[in-house]
């Protein structure tokens, strides 16, 4: 069940290639931002809880959609931007085996302990 979970979230952070394909922004712009989620890590200075909290927005691919879907229909293509490169963060760490945080600890995710 991991590899096939694995395998679809592999093919979500494809998805998220393309959708960034379809932008105007060059390519070196998903290279950089690629990354930039983790930010979400720092809330992890303050406590457990903050950290997940934190964590777990940058890491939500409902929050994510949305944020793509705003920009679509709105035409604003940094929203696009956002949305995908969230997105596509979030698939491309749970490829990883990282999940969604619980407030307890770190290593304890919606896809087990790491």
């Amino acid at each position: 069940m991991k590899s096939i979970l694995k395998l679809e979230e592999l093919l979500q952070f494809a998805l998220g290639i393309y959708l960034f394909s379809t932008l105007s922004y060059a390519w070196w712009w998903f290279l950089v931002l690629i990354l930039l989620p983790d930010i979400g890590m720092l809330g992890y200075l303050v406590n457990t809880k903050t950290g997940a909290l934190t964590y777990n927005v940058f890491h939500h691919k409902g929050l994510a959609i949305l944020m793509l879907l705003i920009g679509i229909y709105f035409e604003i293509e940094v929203m696009q931007l956002i949305g995908i490169i969230l997105f596509s963060h979030a698939a491309l760490d749970r490829v990883f085996g990282y999940g969604l945080k619980y407030a307890d600890n770190f290593k304890n995710t919606h896809l087990g302990h790491l």
